[in-house]
């Protein structure tokens, strides 16, 4: 199995800037990663939230080199206001976020991640609720080529669904990359990117809510964070990146009026971060040529602001 290699690490701790005595959330904790790096950087207090319980059975014994400065809590990231209160602090000094799947993740056939490796198709992060298996052995073809579609960025999404529909059932990843591949034809599998990988990533993120988990995350750091915290998120596909810029382009700037009929919306005007990169930052050819999964990196960082919710 891989070692999980963090991405843009000395950049995220750049952006957080730890410092002793402050709490942060590591909201996405996979293999500690960015927690260690924060933890090591001062003398702080790390609360790490995953949903797959075998990151955290991973990091418990990472915790117990931090004698108590490290908390660990099995839930979504969503959730992370009141995952929180229960560890019995009100707000945090910073939130991070590493979007996506984990190199443990991937690399663990039964996991049913990744096509690479055999195994069965599950693809859920927290061993609950419907797997892939169950999604496309029952869905309709007309909303599994919604999904392959919108989610994959597949553009022969139709086709794809349409084959998966003819072969099912189907219950391993092999199974499915397999008959994805030959409903693009000979032309895909000359491309660098296999063409299993738009199907894989649209069942993924669909099975586990990503990007309606992203959403209410976003809205819970909001919550959450103390003015002059940050807020950092790395986000590795389109898809993700543009939820994160638009979320926090929208609380970053205040909003014209809508219409000079109306009266004026003060609860849409009010700026509860400040962008700190009008870009995002990108992984260097020095990451790159070390992991190259760091390729399709984002990093995006903002700053709370003293403005109160809207109530």
């Amino acid at each position: 199995m891989s070692e999980h290699v963090p991405v843009l690490l000395a950049e995220v701790i750049e952006a957080l800037s730890p410092r002793d005595g402050a709490h942060y959330i590591d909201g996405t904790f996979g293999g500690g990663g960015y927690a260690r790096a924060i933890l090591e950087t001062s003398k702080c207090r790390v609360l790490g939230i995953d949903r797959d319980p075998a990151a955290l059975a991973r990091g418990r014994l990472m915790a117990l080199s931090y004698e108590g400065r490290l908390k660990l809590a099995l839930g979504r990231y969503s959730e992370m206001d009141r995952i929180l209160a229960d560890t019995g602090e009100s707000a945090t000094d910073g939130v991070v976020l590493d979007l996506g799947v984990s190199s443990f993740q991937l690399d663990e056939a039964a996991r049913g991640f990744s096509f690479r490796f055999d195994g069965p198709l599950d693809m859920r992060m927290s061993l609950e609720g419907p797997s892939a298996a169950d999604v496309v052995n029952t869905m309709d073809e007309a909303e599994l080529a919604r999904i392959i579609a919108t989610l994959g960025e597949e553009r022969f999404a139709r086709r794809v669904a349409r084959a998966i529909i003819a072969a099912r059932p189907l219950s391993r990843t092999q199974e499915l990359a397999d008959v994805v591949a030959k409903a693009l034809g000979p032309a895909a599998l000359r491309h660098p990117i296999h063409p299993a990988t738009r199907t894989f990533q649209a069942l993924r993120l669909y099975v586990n809510d990503e990007l309606g988990e992203l959403t209410r995350g976003l809205e819970a750091a909001e919550r959450v964070l103390r003015a002059r915290g940050r807020l950092v998120v790395v986000a590795f596909h389109s898809l993700e990146d543009r939820i994160v810029k638009q979320f926090l382009t929208q609380r970053s700037s205040a909003k014209p009026q809508g219409s000079r009929h109306l009266p004026e919306d003060r609860s849409q005007r009010r700026q509860t971060f400040g962008l700190l990169t009008n870009r995002p930052r990108t992984p260097g050819d020095a990451e790159l040529a070390r992991n190259p999964r760091a390729r399709s990196a984002k990093l995006r960082v903002a700053e709370r602001t003293a403005v109160p919710l809207a109530a």
